[in-house]
């Protein structure tokens, strides 16, 4: 799995459900736009005809991310 951020390389798919050239993105519940991206994919999924158990998923996470205490903006 290739992650956007090389200190990220050390989280790893353990059970190699991911092709290691598969690039994957990490949003964390500190990111400012955290919850917001969550948010914007959980529409996407529905309007596509996702899974909508998946959806909630996401949306309980974007909730989650939303109460996180420490937000800050992305950075490498």
């Amino acid at each position: 799995m290739i992650h956007a951020r090389k200190d990220y390389d050390r989280i790893q798919d353990t059970a190699g459900l991911i092709p290691a050239d598969e690039p994957v993105f990490l949003v964390r519940g500190q990111d400012v736009l955290g919850a917001e991206t969550l948010r914007f994919w959980a529409r996407r999924n529905t309007e596509i005809g996702g899974d909508s158990i998946l959806t909630q998923k996401a949306l309980d996470h974007a909730e989650a991310m939303e109460k996180w205490p420490k937000k800050k903006k992305a950075d490498l």
